[in-house]
């Protein structure tokens, strides 16, 4: 059977790079414009037009830098921070002491704030209170006197890169957590698939192999003895069942990273609709009757193949339960928005907690055959069954996909 590779890529860091390019691109031609509107009030204006021309070419050559956590390196931190606090001290030569003490920008202006803000993103917290502190140290060198604006303005950055540091390690905690949980649940779900397939098949030929070999007796017996120890040892392996190792992301800085390998006709992604009619057609018998539309029962094919799964389930529990002799019958109903096919027999019917109690001895045709099936399908199984008057199951499966309603 056809597979195919189904892959979820989560990062809440990503629109944070990109948000951190754009910045460095606007603030640094922010910087030029306020410059160029200052031009005559630099003692020294080719110091200022040399460190906007470096910092044009730099911003622009490591935007691939500030792309993701993998491209933004220590050694590039290193580079761009230095270039921000080198800014920083050239505008105590390039600039007028007067408009330095009375609370002018440096060179580099609030571009400064993104060379920190990466430390923040790459890093966390920690790292970003390192580069702010070496900014904020910078800073006051190059005012000389800790005025207040200059004060303000340090604790500003400060404050914002560590808050937004932090942000973005409980982002990235929460990341994993959710991939984990995701993963779990794409587990435990083809463990389920693969339980109803073994309970579909190899199970109930072991049970009746027990039962065969004990009615005929001799080396039969120890046959279907054997058969019945290996159908216990497997609905206790089906019923616990293993959570795979969790698989970590192969690029952590593209975010957290699920992978689920599926059946391409599972999906629904080839072909058309499928005829349920037709599906349900070999059920019928001398003692189960099949009571269907005349006009066709059109489902998705993978939807249409487990609702008849779950029907053969049904009367499986049928012979197993109420014997060969009891009857069945039937009825597929198909309503606007969904299809429902009910089953009922008239055996003996289930005793009160017998359901439960099977589940928990790891007997799992109504939990996971039946019920199990509903469920993956968006829908929903509904047992009733009185003793002595027979047992009714009745299968609704949306027309409309659950993962296609959880799109619009």
């Amino acid at each position: 059977m056809a597979k195919r590779e189904r892959v979820m890529r989560m990062s809440v860091e990503q629109p944070l790079w990109r948000a951190l390019a754009g910045y460095r691109v606007l603030t640094m031609l922010y910087a030029v414009g306020f410059f160029a509107t200052a031009y005559d009030g630099f003692v020294r204006p080719w110091v200022a037009v040399g460190y906007y021309c470096v910092l044009f070419v730099w911003t622009l050559a490591t935007l691939p830098k500030v792309a993701n956590a993998a491209s933004c390196t220590k050694r590039f931190l290193a580079a761009d921070l230095t270039v921000a606090l080198s800014g920083i001290l050239l505008t105590s030569v390039a600039d007028a002491h007067e408009r330095i003490q009375s609370g002018g920008p440096t060179l580099p202006s609030i571009w400064t704030a993104g060379s920190v803000l990466a430390f923040a993103i790459k890093g966390g917290w920690r790292w970003a209170a390192l580069a702010s502190s070496a900014v904020a140290v910078v800073n006051l060198v190059q005012r000389g006197t800790p005025a207040r604006d200059t004060v303000h303005n340090v604790i500003l950055v400060w404050v914002a890169s560590i808050a937004i540091g932090y942000v973005v390690e409980v982002a990235r905690a929460s990341e994993r957590t959710l991939a984990r949980a995701l993963e779990i649940e794409a587990a435990t779900r083809e463990r389920e698939r693969l339980a109803r397939d073994i309970h579909d098949s190899v199970l109930q030929v072991l049970a009746m192999v027990q039962r065969r070999g004990a009615v005929i007796g001799g080396e039969a017996a120890e046959l279907g003895r054997m058969a019945g120890e290996q159908e216990v040892a497997l609905r206790t392996l089906v019923s616990g069942g293993l959570v795979p190792v969790s698989r970590v992301s192969e690029d952590a800085a593209q975010g957290a990273l699920v992978r689920a390998v599926e059946d391409a006709e599972d999906t629904g992604g080839s072909g058309g609709p499928a005829d349920l009619r037709a599906l349900l057609a070999p059920y019928a018998s001398a003692r189960v009757n099949l009571a269907e539309p005349g006009a066709p029962v059109l489902l998705p094919p993978a939807a249409a193949k487990e609702l008849a799964a779950a029907v053969g389930a049904a009367l499986d529990n049928v012979r197993r339960h109420a014997g060969d002799e009891a009857r069945a019958w039937i009825l597929v109903e198909d309503e606007p928005d969904a299809v429902i096919v009910s089953v009922r027999d008239d055996g003996p019917g289930i005793p009160e907690g017998r359901l439960a109690q099977a589940e928990g001895e790891g007997r799992l045709g109504v939990a996971l055959s039946i019920r199990g099936r509903l469920r993956d399908l968006g829908g929903s199984a509904e047992l009733i069954s009185t003793p002595g008057q027979g047992t009714e199951v009745e299968l609704t499966v949306p027309k409309v996909s659950r993962d296609k309603a959880d799109k619009r």
